[in-house]
């Protein structure tokens, strides 16, 4: 089959590769635009693009989606089917054309973790398993009819990266059974007809804010998990009057019972543990602005702690 390929972070290139290992005809790779990143502001490739040109294949970068020229060219291509990982929402003009229609790659169990941001909410809400779903697009975001589906076990220690990269070759290999099923005429649809609750919107900077008075120590560290190592996690030490921010990348369930919510414990050495709603959280690894992540002992050797110190809500 001829196919036209839809993405843009990493997440994509172990499919796209193997599509092109397997034998399928690739007639353009399409992602975003090369952006400034860097202090330099110089600009930088999509990681699919990056993989897209070391295999030879021809890029489409449309500033947009809707525009007659982006979508003459794709109907020229005239492919059989498309396939779409990890890209910004498609206009019907894209994705309702070839034979075989849109499929995507969706990092949830379907109908479960619809949007943008299905990793983090799962280890956010505690999810012990996920999944990846292939689909054919609609127009309402992620409700196509079902092709196939592979589960995935979310381990006590994973976080959103580790999960992220356990899913990048089960989420290639689907594609391909995806693939070969609709070349061999002898896969079946289902439609999504539960309406589910667990929904994964956009994470936007309050999604990471941790409020140690209104959270447990597992709300904590789930949320602390489900968003490491993007965009992390956030708190407020008032520290001797001063209100500092930093960022929370690892730690655990904390055992000392003598706190209240809100007050934080330190030995000034290597522990710092802070009272939640319910139970305690132990920071293991953070960051403050302008320095780098370090672990808890090499942060509490940059500051004179006292036991008094207390985290504060900073929308106060």
């Amino acid at each position: 089959m001829k196919l036209i390929f839809y993405g843009t972070p990493y997440f994509a290139v172990p499919t796209l590769k193997k599509i092109v290992d397997n034998g399928f005809v690739v007639l353009a790779a399409v992602t975003a635009p090369d952006k400034p990143a860097g202090r330099g502001r110089e600009l930088q490739m999509s990681e699919v693009k990056i993989a897209a040109l070391a295999l030879g294949l021809t890029v489409l970068q449309p500033t947009s989606l809707k525009s007659a020229e982006f979508i003459e060219t794709i109907h020229q291509l005239n492919p059989d089917v498309q396939v779409v990982v990890a890209f910004r929402m498609l206009p019907e003009a894209v994705w309702s054309f070839p034979q075989f229609g849109t499929i995507n790659l969706h990092a949830s169990l379907l109908p479960d973790y619809r949007g943008a941001a299905p990793i983090n909410y799962a280890i956010i809400n505690g999810e012990q398993k996920t999944g990846l779903t292939t689909f054919r697009l609609k127009h309402e975001i992620d409700t196509g009819d079902v092709l196939l589906q592979t589960e995935i076990t979310i381990d006590a220690e994973d976080n959103a990266g580790s999960l992220h990269d356990k899913m990048l070759n089960p989420g290639a290999d689907l594609m391909i059974k995806t693939l070969n099923g609709i070349a061999n005429g002898n896969l079946m649809t289902t439609p999504q007809n539960r309406v589910s609750k667990k929904v994964a919107p956009k994470i936007q900077k309050e999604t990471g804010h941790i409020k140690f008075e209104t959270m447990t120590a597992n709300q904590v560290h789930l949320l602390v998990r489900g968003l490491n190592p993007f965009p992390g996690s956030f708190a407020t030490l008032n520290l001797a009057g001063n209100a500092i921010t930093f960022k929370i990348s690892k730690g655990k369930i904390g055992s000392n019972s003598q706190l209240e919510a809100g007050q934080i414990y330190t030995n000034a050495k290597n522990l710092i543990e802070i009272g939640c709603l319910e139970g305690n959280y132990q920071i293991l690894e953070c960051q403050i602005p302008g320095k780098k992540r370090l672990l808890v002992d090499e942060f509490l050797r940059g500051f004179n702690f006292l036991p008094d110190f207390s985290f504060k809500d900073s929308t106060k």
